[in-house]
């Protein structure tokens, strides 16, 4: 029997729980995902992980939070540690399309999916996408200004739109599998869009 937690130690307990179900997402995939299955990646019994998640589906919102989250941070750092608008379109491309395997990656793939029979998801999956779009004009208007790359201020938010959903794209491919799909390819391609769609060279620096 859990007994009741303070307020710090039950929000510590239910960041744990959220990286744990976060993980067991990850090796299990989301269907027939149970309780037991989240609380044995946490080492705790399932009556603990009830305890603090009386509604599973509350958990697995907060997966798909934290994952959005962690994800969108981790692009706008990379865009901030990039000193020029062409370095930060690289970076964006870097951090867009992970290599396989990657955790938080495939984690959202799976809770986008369940945004189709959920508002919350959809929701998230929403958000997700207008974060990453607005880093992507962000960037791309900084380099039109600067006159770094061939736009008109009209044509910044299609190639943003273009870009995030081509991420996308590449990135179901890349975590269904596709043999015919690699994460070095799909970067490419993408900065192939992107200097078209800019005039800018975009080349890698390795």
């Amino acid at each position: 029997m859990v007994g009741m937690a303070r307020p710090k130690e039950q929000t510590v307990r239910k960041r744990e729980l959220v990286q744990a179900a976060g993980r067991a997402i990850h090796r299990r995939g989301l269907t027939g995902l149970r309780i037991k299955d989240v609380a044995q990646e946490a080492g705790l019994s399932a009556g603990s992980v009830s305890y603090y998640y009386r509604d599973f589906d509350d958990l697995v919102a907060d997966v798909h939070q934290d994952a959005v989250d962690r994800f969108y941070w981790a692009r706008r750092r990379a865009v901030e540690a990039a000193e020029t608008p062409q370095a930060q379109l690289l970076a964006l491309v870097e951090q867009g399309v992970p290599d396989g395997g990657d955790a938080t990656s495939t984690v959202l793939y799976e809770l986008h999916l369940h945004a189709a029979r959920s508002r919350t998801h959809a929701a998230l999956m929403t958000a997700l996408f207008d974060r990453e779009v607005s880093l992507y004009a962000g960037v791309l208007e900084a380099g039109r200004r600067q006159g770094l790359f061939a736009l008109d201020r009209a044509t910044v938010d299609v190639v943003a739109v273009n870009a995030v959903a081509l991420e996308d794209a590449f990135g179901l491919h890349l975590v269904g599998r596709n043999a015919h799909v690699d994460a070095p390819m799909a970067r490419a391609h993408l900065l192939a869009f992107l200097r078209t769609a800019t005039g800018a060279s975009l080349t890698p620096c390795s």
